[in-house]
């Protein structure tokens, strides 16, 4: 018989998770009260997406190389050096700005072949690969540019970080289109928990309660169309939005629903029980960090279409901001434990705190040492949930 819990037990239960969500939305509350509502303003939330989309996208490909029980210090470099060479391609080459798409991503799979190569099929650990990755390709981002900065890009390249859909349906203040997508993407989430509540159901296992499952459906679809009407009061719907918001869809079926996913965190969570139990290591290993390198080439893509050019010193410290995102998110550093949208909540946490503090005029130094503290935390609450679970047996 199917069982219900109530929200205490639902919090306690997967405390990480859950724990997330509270700390993000506790965050957007306190900021929204420090900056009189300026952080929930149209225009700032529209220059949020654009301004941490890149992380977000990097954030992703690091949960999972995280989940496997790896890390990944190369992707800043890899971010300038996909830049450089799509800002060669479409700047110096005079070529159409699909090519410079074409040719980052490329150089992104090749990048993320190579550190695959010597993490999976040489046996090199991932934090000595990736380190020399870092130095490696930002030593290649430099002979590609010259050592001298590469811009502007045409107006179709920028669009990709840039630009906004609006105006497909009319509306003269308010876009409907952005509204529209909103009201969607509001009712397919109320759908999938159905489906997903009525899946557990038949199996017996524990759901909450109606009232609280409904409660859930309510406030999630009210956050999802307030958000869209903020973004069509502003400029419609941002390009990198979607661009996103398919990554995040597209990788949350992955580690979910397919073998690979699985596979990833089997290796995590115990290699050699994995590899006993007919799990290709080598295999998965090596597609971890092909895939990591072909999300840090969207991410270089977005980011030098924002900054409309490519610099020499262009992705340093992005890799610390995807690895916090993750850990924060819920990722543990023993591997094996985090999720895709949890590592997107990490982001955008950072994201929140970092445009709240900006907003109130914060210097950087004192940014800095906020953002370590909460790192620091979350992993310190990693720390905590294991021990928990183990005195618990």
């Amino acid at each position: 018989m199917t069982e219900t819990a109530n929200l205490k037990e639902l919090l306690t239960r997967n405390l990480r998770q859950s724990g997330i969500f509270v700390a993000f939305v506790a965050i957007v509350l306190l900021f929204t009260i420090l900056t009189d509502g300026v952080l929930l303003s149209s225009g700032n939330l529209s220059n949020v997406v654009l301004q941490f989309s890149y992380i977000l996208i990097l954030a992703i490909g690091m949960v999972i190389v995280i989940i496997g029980g790896h890390i990944d210090l190369s992707v800043g470099s890899v971010v300038a050096l996909t830049g450089a060479v799509s800002a060669v391609v479409v700047i110096q080459q005079g070529m159409p700005f699909w090519a410079g798409v074409l040719a980052a991503i490329a150089t992104g799979l090749l990048v993320g072949a190579w550190q695959g190569f010597w993490v999976a099929v040489v046996g090199v650990p991932a934090f000595i690969v990736t380190l020399a990755g870092m130095l490696l390709f930002r030593g290649m981002t430099l002979l590609v540019l010259g050592n001298i900065s590469l811009s502007p890009f045409p107006a179709e390249y920028t669009v990709i970080a840039s630009g906004f859909l609006d105006g497909f349906l009319g509306g003269t203040e308010v876009d409907v289109f952005t509204v529209l997508i909103g009201v969607l993407v509001a009712v397919g989430y109320a759908i999938s928990a159905f489906r997903k509540r009525r899946g557990m159901i038949r199996y017996d296992q524990t759901v909450e309660a109606t009232s609280l499952f409904l409660l859930r459906i309510g406030l999630v679809s009210l956050v999802v169309i307030a958000f869209a009407w903020r973004l069509a009061e502003s400029r419609g719907l941002p390009v990198v939005l979607i661009i996103l918001a398919v990554l995040i869809l597209g990788y949350t079926l992955v580690t979910k629903k397919t073998i690979f996913g699985r596979h990833v965190y089997a290796i995590g969570g115990n290699q050699h029980a994995a590899e006993l139990s007919g799990v290709k290591v080598r295999k998965i290993n090596f597609w971890i960090f092909v895939n990591m390198g072909f999300l840090a080439s969207i991410a270089g893509i977005v980011f030098s279409s924002r900054s409309n050019g490519a610099q020499p010193g262009a992705g340093e410290m992005f890799e610390l901001d995807a690895i916090a995102a993750a850990f924060i998110g819920g990722a543990s550093v023993k591997g094996g434990v985090g999720t895709v949208i949890g590592a997107v909540v990490g982001g955008l946490i950072m994201g929140v705190m970092a445009n709240g503090m900006q907003l109130m005029g914060i210097d950087q130094a004192l940014q800095s040492v906020v953002r370590g503290l909460v790192l620091l935390l979350a992993v310190a609450f990693d720390v905590y949930n294991k021990r928990r679970a183990t005195a618990k047996g």
